[in-house]
Parts: C-alpha cells; sequence; structure tokens
C-alpha cells in the first residue's frame, strides 16, 4: 500500500484551522502570540528535523547518534522547566538527569532486550524511540513540577506535595492506557497501518511504546520529586 502524498498546498490547507483557533486564542484573552510562535517553530523544527535525519539515517556513527540524543535531552529538560517558577541552571540539571534515568533505562531495554538491534545505535530506531519517550516524559516532570511547587507553597507537608505531584503527573499517561483502542489509536500504530504493517504487529510495537512512556515517565517523575523534596528540605 502507498501513502498518498501530501503537497505543499495540502500542508496549508491542513493549517487554515489554526487560523480560528487563533481567533478563539485573542477573543478570549489568551497568549495568541505564544499560539503563533509555537506553530511557526513547530513547523521549522520538523522541518529541520526532516534533513537531519535523511542524514543521520545514512550515517553508521554512534557519536553522531548520541550528540543528538543529547541534544534532544537539553531541550526536553529546558522546555520543562518553561512552566516552573524555578529557572536556575540546577533545577535544569535536576530534569535532564531525571530524563536520563527514567528514559535512558527504560530505552536501554527497549533496544537491547526488545528490539535486540545490530548495532544497537542504529539512528532509524533510536531517536524515533527516544524523541517518544522524551517528549512524553518531558510533560510529566512539568506537570509533577507545577503541582509540587503549588502544594508547597500552599505549606503541605513535602512527602504529601511529593505524592500529589506524582500522581498529577501520571494522570494524562493511566487516561492514555484507558483510552487506547478504544477512544484513539496513537500515532504510531496509525503510522504503521497507513504505511501497509499488519494491524497485529502495529499493535505490538504500540503496546512496547504504552509501556515504556508509562515506565519512563513514572522513573523520571519519582527520581525528580525526590531530588527536589531534598533540596527543599534541606
Amino acid at each position: 500500500m502507498q501513502l498518498p502524498q501530501i503537497g505543499y498546498i495540502d500542508l496549508v490547507i491542513s493549517c487554515l484551522p489554526v487560523l480560528l483557533v487563533g481567533i478563539i486564542f485573542y477573543r478570549w484573552k489568551a497568549n495568541s502570540k505564544e499560539l503563533i510562535i509555537a506553530t511557526l517553530r513547530m513547523i521549522g523544527q520538523l522541518i529541520a528535523i526532516g534533513f537531519v535525519l535523511v542524514y543521520l539515517f545514512k550515517e553508521t556513527s554512534s557519536w553522531l547518534g548520541l550528540l543528538v540524543m543529547s541534544i534532544m535531552l537539553i531541550a526536553a529538560g529546558w522546555i520543562a522547566m518553561r512552566p516552573l517558577a524555578d529557572k536556575s541552571l540546577s533545577h535544569i540539571g535536576d530534569l535532564a538527569l531525571s530524563l536520563t534515568v527514567g528514559c535512558g533505562s527504560i530505552l536501554a531495554i527497549i533496544i537491547v532486550l526488545v528490539l535486540d538491534l545490530s548495532p544497537w545505535y542504529q539512528p532509524r530506531f533510536v531517536i524515533p524511540l527516544a524523541g517518544m519517550l522524551l517528549a512524553n516524559t518531558m510533560n510529566s516532570l512539568s506537570l509533577s513540577g507545577e503541582r509540587f511547587e503549588t502544594e508547597v507553597k500552599a505549606g503541605v507537608l513535602l512527602e504529601t506535595a511529593r505524592n500529589k505531584a506524582f500522581y498529577t503527573a501520571m494522570i494524562p499517561q493511566i487516561n492514555g492506557l484507558l483510552a487506547v483502542g478504544l477512544v484513539a489509536l496513537p500515532g504510531m500504530m496509525t503510522g504503521q497501518i497507513l504505511s501497509g504493517v499488519s494491524p497485529l504487529v502495529a499493535v505490538r510495537y504500540q503496546i512496547v511504546i504504552m509501556v515504556a512512556i508509562l515506565c519512563s515517565s513514572a522513573f523520571s517523575t519519582a527520581w525528580y520529586l525526590t531530588t527536589r523534596a531534598k533540596k527543599v528540605s534541606a
């Protein structure tokens, strides 16, 4: 099965509803400037990474793949910190380390034990997998950090603040597990089916990804909140 080709005009048409979203943002006094910047950045970043991936997929250097993933890691830490009050370098270090612990451990299990890649650093597999884990875990860290700061400011006990923040961060992940297959078909599974892969094969891959996202989010969030609680109590 050959995928339908999406041309430049088709891309423009697909983006037209964003104008209506912008009108809602403007009329309801939301940050319409942030919407415009985020949309333009999304388009620019995806075009740029498309060219980068074309080059990377032709290369076999493990160092180049690690460099790209390091950049992704730092960017994820910086984005996760965006809604939080503490903008210090030590804080972004905590976020980056938490992402490394959670995403790194789960990614290693997938590429070494589950997929049994040889060589293990094949960019075609490792970079998309790392991206999915980092993106979801990054959101969990933002949610947990924001809730933790709110609870601490309210004078709640650190252990209680930690527990509430962890639960808040896990809500989207649990909802995702409950909804998959009933409410939504995840992007990876949809892409595989559209490209002609058997739905049963796509399902197995998606189960691996869903479990990986859940675990990387939980491990990273637990590490991050433990670190933050220790620093607050010091």
